[in-house]
């Protein structure tokens, strides 16, 4: 998944000064805090982190790592644990006035996280210290914290200082209502016709009841909506489905970004940089705006052809009921690709979702990670949470607890409306046990009707799975600030990217994947007519993502007075799709990313990039066998953000990454479009950068990651 504030569980344990114990703090939710408690939880970890600034500042004498370093990681795990906290309430929580004052503590924090960015003594005293005998992970993690510094502006003369406290405070204010503002917005639409529903599987149409107005109403929430712009047979009710799903939040949403994108402008002017995305790219893998855009360029040249080929398919199947149609809708492509992979490759994707109950895909993702990482699952009952249908997961290695996470999968008015994997609790070996959360809207199971899934939503699950076993794996490290998730942003897609594979083997699909009537392991042989099915559209999804890509960079390229949305967004749909837009939609207002991610929503498929090296590393015949799983654990999760991302790609691979395919296999050739990336600085295909990713109060961070689905 995307990057934003983290989100956290601490709502739910305390975190005691003297609790050091590699042990899980005591949950305090059942005592259900009110506005004031909660608020005393975030001041608490905050002024426990201003007493370790102020431990760091007052050191007489020579500066060591234990009179330094460790109180300073102590300022960043407890800033983290208000952050976390702050954001969870914020994004979960039932009642809208308990969200509104985690709205203001979120922006609290925020504040607090940015004067620390800002500390110049605090600067000075790590600048101060002797790293030369050090262990490895010490020595980098010196050395990125005061890059990280230096990127905030710490170096800058007071006034400048003052006022880059203030533009980021006010980003932290612009960036939680850009995202609230498309969490609270459910639209709903009218079935004003029973026939429209024609074409949606049946226990969809029996999920969907009139009313106590006599009337049927599907939500933009994405069980309703997805579905729906997929098999309605109803054109017109597609695209009113369509319409209001990509008008979600405005027009809030476009006054508010056009202030973002002013906020970050001078953010990055009065750090010496030309435009947002080109500060954004600097302590990234990519290393500039104008990579990027040369990305950008790259990945259209090898999506294009194959995009024109299945669009001419398309044209064909919408042929059948419409001779003389010229062009495919934004809001038909759904719709018709479904048809096109009936009527070429025999695959009905209603077939595969009675193998897709709900309760057995959680059970089969978790088996499918515990086999492949050489962890256990334990499932902890009666742990207090802010909803009744939220689980507690404990995670065993050989034996020893490493972790807990916390599984929010279905929706409820007011949460957050996509999939994301967010971290709960930095993990410190030896001190502090890391814990994460999954928030996620698929369909809830009941008594009646087992809450069959999409396909896709399946992928979606393991994917962000796949972060949260990253967080628990990378979470044991000495230091908060290189605990988890914490390398180079534009790496952090990679892991759960390669693990969406796993999702598309047909002995890992039979392992779970049982018809919720019958107990049938999904045949093998719909496996193949799905895998072969689904190779139909890569080029579009791969154009699409290009879009999105191009229009998270092109808001941020530039000074914002010469930048529409709605121009950019309407000139990237021309320009990187073969769809016809309809004018009146404005999605850039629900495109959370621009928020979280910015201009690196390129993320998405420069990791796919470095996703498919790592995946050509595993057994294909036996994805859960070898000793390749465990490799891959040693390698690339279990470091966290100890080292750099080339490094974790080098010490998997044994060789630098080569940008050498995104492997666009067309649906009816062998052949394959590849990406090729200009070398960078004469020896790696991938800029040469050992810069890390901790995250800066300019996207709303400090010390670590909240990662999004796409």
């Amino acid at each position: 998944m995307f990057i934003r504030k983290t989100i956290a569980l601490t709502f739910f344990t305390v975190l005691c000064a003297s609790a050091f114990a590699q042990t899980l703090q005591p949950t305090v939710w059942a005592t259900k805090p009110d506005i004031p408690g909660f608020e005393k939880m975030v001041n608490d970890r905050l002024a426990a982190a201003q007493s370790a600034i102020d431990q760091v500042t007052s050191v007489k004498g020579a500066r060591t790592i234990e009179n330094t370093l460790a109180p300073y990681d102590g300022a960043v795990r407890n800033i983290n644990s208000a952050q976390y906290l702050a954001s969870l309430v914020e994004s979960v929580h039932p009642e809208s006035a308990f969200r509104d004052h985690a709205t203001e503590m979120v922006r609290k924090v925020s504040a607090v996280q940015t004067a620390l960015s800002l500390n110049r003594e605090v600067y000075q005293a790590l600048a101060g210290l002797d790293i030369s005998k050090a262990d490895a992970p010490t020595g980098y993690y010196v050395k990125r914290q005061l890059l990280e510094f230096r990127l905030a502006g710490v170096d800058k003369d007071d006034a400048t200082r003052t006022q880059l406290k203030k533009l980021n405070d006010e980003l932290t204010d612009e960036q939680s209502t850009f995202e609230r503002n498309i969490s609270d917005d459910q639209k709903k639409v009218e079935v004003t016709d029973p026939k429209q529903l024609d074409g949606l599987p049946q226990d969809y149409i029996d999920r969907h009841k009139a009313g106590a107005d006599g009337k049927i109403y599907i939500t933009t929430n994405y069980p309703d909506a997805l579905p729906a712009m997929k098999f309605s047979t109803s054109d017109e009710f597609r695209q009113r489905v369509f319409l209001a799903f990509q008008t979600r939040a405005y027009p809030k949403n476009k006054e508010v970004l056009e202030r973002m994108m002013a906020t970050r402008y001078r953010i990055a002017s009065l750090l010496g940089y030309s435009s947002w995305a080109d500060y954004n790219a600097a302590d990234k893998m990519i290393r500039s705006g104008s990579n990027i855009a040369d990305f950008i360029q790259k990945v259209d040249g090898a999506a294009r052809p194959i995009a024109q080929r299945e669009v001419a398919m398309l044209l064909a199947e919408k042929h059948k009921t419409n001779p003389d149609a010229k062009e495919i809708g934004d809001y038909e492509n759904s719709y018709l690709s479904e048809l096109v992979r009936r009527s070429q490759f025999n695959f009905d994707s209603q077939l595969v979702r009675p193998y897709l109950p709900f309760n057995e895909v959680r059970q089969g993702i978790l088996d499918t990670a515990a086999t492949l990482f050489h962890v256990t699952f334990s499932r902890e009952e009666n742990v207090p949470a802010w909803d009744p249908a939220v689980e507690t997961w404990d995670v065993m290695d050989a034996g020893k607890m490493v972790g807990r996470f916390y599984l929010d999968m279905h929706p409820r008015p007011g949460k957050f409306t996509h999939a994301e994997m967010s971290p709960v609790l930095d993990g410190i070996r030896g001190k502090q046990l890391p814990e994460a959360i999954l928030i996620c809207n698929f369909p809830k199971p009941t008594a009646d009707d087992p809450g069959l899934m999409e396909y896709g939503d399946v992928v979606t699950f393991f994917h962000e799975f796949g972060h949260l076993v990253h967080w628990i794996l990378g979470g044991q490290q000495q230091w908060a600030g290189i605990s988890g998730i914490t390398m180079e942003g534009d790496f952090v897609e990679a892991p759960s990217q390669m693990l969406e594979e796993w999702m598309h083997s047909p002995q890992v699909l039979a392992s779970f994947a049982k018809h919720y009537k019958t107990g049938e392991a999904i045949p093998a042989e719909l496996v193949a007519r799905m895998n072969r099915a689904s190779a139909f559209g890569r080029g579009l999804s791969i154009s699409q993502q290009d879009e999105y890509t191009a229009i998270s960079y092109d808001i941020y390229k530039a000074k914002p007075d010469v930048i529409d949305p709605d121009e950019v967004t309407l000139s990237d749909e021309h320009r990187y799709t073969p769809f016809t837009p309809l004018p009146e939609t404005h999605m850039y207002a629900a495109f959370g990313h621009l928020a979280g991610y910015s201009s690196a929503y390129y993320t998405y498929l420069w990791d796919k990039v470095i996703a498919e090296d790592f995946f050509g590393q595993f057994d294909h015949g036996n994805l859960l066998a070898g000793a390749t799983p465990m490799r891959y654990r040693r390698t690339v999760l279990e470091p966290g953000g100890s080292v750099s991302a080339n490094d974790l790609v080098h010490n998997f691979l044994g060789r630098e990454q080569n940008m050498n395919s995104i492997n666009i296999k067309s649906c009816h050739s062998e052949r394959s479009s590849v990406i090729r990336l200009r070398r960078s600085r004469g020896t790696c295909f991938l800029p040469a950068c050992n810069k890390a990713g901790f995250s800066t109060p300019q996207d709303g961070r400090f010390a670590a990651i909240l990662l999004r689905s796409k």
